[in-house]
């Protein structure tokens, strides 16, 4: 079976769901501002990941230090699309690129796409990836500034699930519905070495 590559990601007309793990300062000052705060280093790169079970298997339904708030964040399609409009692979594709044409892409970018095995409630790989996009510089500005339109605590619902989930009393359906987001534009579904 082919191992796809496709962003799969709760959204709507206007908004798509990324989500992220942060320690309480981080996450309880950006519920409250409903932006970022002081506390946020917008000096190191950040990742984003419209996969709700990746985070979880990341930050082990966030039991991991530094990683015990798990953030909902609807962020702008128009923004999501521009990230994924610059991203450059982490990891180059020699059907993409020639000689050090990637490396010189790779330290010129702010922004940057990773594929990982996505995962089953069970934390399982699957046999799709999932995306993080990882975010610096202007790029990191611009998230922060015009991409947010809300933040969510998921906190105390991802303490009842993982509790519930090693009971094996949690089912998929209960979890966040994450379909096909559609990445119409060809350059960048072939920079991203997408299906």
């Amino acid at each position: 079976m082919k191992y796809v590559k496709e962003v799969f990601a709760s959204y709507n007309k206007k908004y798509i769901r990324i989500y992220q793990a942060y320690n309480p300062v981080i996450a309880d000052e950006a519920v409250k501002l409903q932006h970022f705060g002081d506390n946020f280093n917008v000096n190191r790169m950040t990742w984003i990941k419209p996969s709700f079970l990746w985070l979880m298997y990341r930050s082990n339904w966030g039991t991991k230090k530094n990683q015990e708030c798990i953030l909902a964040i609807d962020v702008h399609r128009e923004v999501f699309d521009r990230l994924l409009e610059k991203a450059i692979l982490t990891s180059p594709d020699s059907m993409m690129f020639n000689g050090n044409e990637w490396e010189k892409k790779f330290k010129n970018t702010d922004v940057y796409c990773q594929w990982d095995s996505d995962r089953s409630l069970g934390g399982n790989p699957l046999n799709r990836a999932a995306v993080q996009i990882g975010i610096k510089g202007k790029a990191l500005s611009d998230f922060l500034d015009n991409g947010i339109y809300r933040i969510e605590d998921m906190t105390p619902i991802v303490k009842k699930w993982n509790e519930r989930r090693k009971k094996r009393q949690l089912s998929i359906g209960e979890l966040p519905s994450e379909k096909l987001y559609p990445v119409t534009d060809i350059k960048t579904r072939n920079r991203l070495d997408m299906d």
